[in-house]
């Protein structure tokens, strides 16, 4: 008999979006079940293919340039962002300062000013309310590479302008928005896909800047430095969200009072993906790694949540899995027999994932999770 899957994997960071995963994934369990309807609705919370998640779901929403700005090395690289029919305009971390821009890691250089210049160039076109994608940063630098680019000074004692990166930060003294460019009428919303506060174990610095190149010695040193930046700010740097992308929850929370939300939720209401899981027969979700902080706000846990609650069969491919997600799962690296493999040819390996995910869950009396 056939069945309705619902196929709504996050990006594979580095490797495939999000759309070319869901697509992968479907052609493979076509293999095994053709008679099938599958329901493509590949997902992002705030990090890498945020846009396109829009894009999908908003009729009429336009993609615009935001020309050349400065990439998170300083390089200069393309920037682009989403007008909405309403005027909101989206704007993806990621797309202009993601840390598979990056040339060489550079955990204390890295810049969001690349981020500010998209948005500005937003701004300047008349939108009138603003959506952040806060979701793989190159950066520690609690987004004050951005707000540079909208203005924000910083200076040290001796009254000279701070370089880009978070390390810099560890010599600030003043914070000058005089010049500081206001947010549009409608606000600003941030999308996150962590609760992270911005210091301590738990942090942006501690929990994230290994995976941008920081050492130990330097993860003290930006955490010691976002704790400069937010007593020369105010705010709240232990809200939930405040430590995502590098701090850049923090920042734009802290100097442009923007509201946090979880990505996952905002998008979930936008595009009735509550309804669409509940309505299916299987959800086949998956990203690049699943890990403890899946199950931590991210897109692939928060599906899993939906699909257990609503009683419906769900499966996770990844490229690899460390933790238990209580589902079915298989990996890429697992189906490869080594890294490399599996990210030489990933939408390969996703196509054979797949079609074990249909002969393993696509049967009427297959296990419920």
């Amino acid at each position: 008999m056939p069945i309705t899957v619902v196929v709504a994997p996050d990006s594979f960071k580095g490797s495939l979006t999000a759309d070319e995963a869901a697509l992968a994934i479907a052609a493979g369990w076509r293999t095994v079940r053709p008679d099938d309807h599958l329901v493509l609705a590949p997902q992002a919370d705030g990090g890498e293919g945020t846009l396109d998640a829009f894009e999908r779901v908003t009729p009429g929403a336009q993609r615009r340039s935001a020309g050349i700005v400065t990439g998170p090395d300083g390089q200069p690289t393309p920037g682009e962002w989403l007008l909405l029919p309403s005027g909101v305009a989206v704007v993806e971390l990621a797309q202009s300062s993601g840390l598979p821009l990056m040339t060489a890691l550079d955990p204390l250089g890295a810049t969001t000013r690349g981020l500010g210049e998209v948005i500005a160039a937003a701004i300047s076109a008349g939108a009138t309310a603003l959506v952040i994608g806060l979701g793989g940063s190159a950066s520690t630098d609690g987004a004050t590479g951005a707000l540079r680019a909208l203005g924000l000074r910083l200076v040290d004692a001796a009254g000279l302008e701070l370089p880009d990166g978070g390390g810099a930060l560890s010599t600030l003294d003043t914070v000058v928005t005089a010049q500081l460019l206001a947010p549009p009428p409608g606000g600003v919303v941030l999308l996150t896909d962590v609760t992270a506060p911005l210091l301590g174990e738990r942090g942006a610095a501690a929990v994230f800047g290994p995976q941008k190149g920081a050492s130990p010695t330097e993860v003290v040193q930006l955490d010691a430095a976002l704790a400069r930046f937010a007593a020369a700010v105010g705010g709240d740097p232990s809200q939930p969200g405040a430590g995502a992308a590098g701090g850049a929850g923090y920042g734009f929370a802290a100097v442009w009072g923007a509201t946090i939300r979880p990505g996952w939720e905002y998008l979930a209401d936008s595009s009735g993906l509550e309804n669409l899981v509940r309505s299916a027969d299987v959800l086949l979700t998956g990203e690049g790694r699943f890990d403890g902080q899946s199950l931590d706000g991210k897109v692939v846990g928060q599906l899993l949540g939906l699909a257990r609650r609503g009683g419906v069969r769900a499966g996770v491919i990844a490229g690899q899995v460390t933790a238990d997600p209580g589902v079915w799962n298989t990996s890429l690296v697992a189906l490869a027999g080594s890294v490399e493999a599996a990210i030489a040819t990933p939408a390969a390996w996703l196509h054979r994932a797949g079609a074990a995910a249909a002969a393993a869950l696509g049967e009427t009396d297959a296990p419920t999770p």
